[in-house]
């Protein structure tokens, strides 16, 4: 399988958490859909402690998985915002 760009594309939006609003990632994101996965590589700042965990209330809002041979977080439905 063929692996994301690594560059990846220029278009930066904030993930926070739908729950308590603490933010989590800033992430490079292709295209305009829903967010379904966030490749590693393209995370610019991450504001986690503990990876898949929200640093504000302790709920979990992905599951580590790897896509397309890239490690990724799979987000869970309903879990984040994204700005």
């Amino acid at each position: 399988m063929a692996k994301p760009n690594k560059k990846g594309p220029v278009r930066t939006v904030q993930i926070t958490c739908a729950k308590c609003k603490t933010p989590i990632f800033k992430y490079r994101k292709g295209g305009k859909g829903a967010l379904v996965k966030c490749f590693k590589e393209r995370i610019v700042e991450d504001y986690t402690t503990t990876p898949c965990i929200c640093p504000g209330c302790e709920q979990p809002f992905a599951r580590e998985a790897t896509i397309r041979g890239a490690p990724a977080f799979k987000i869970i439905g309903g879990k984040v915002h994204m700005k």
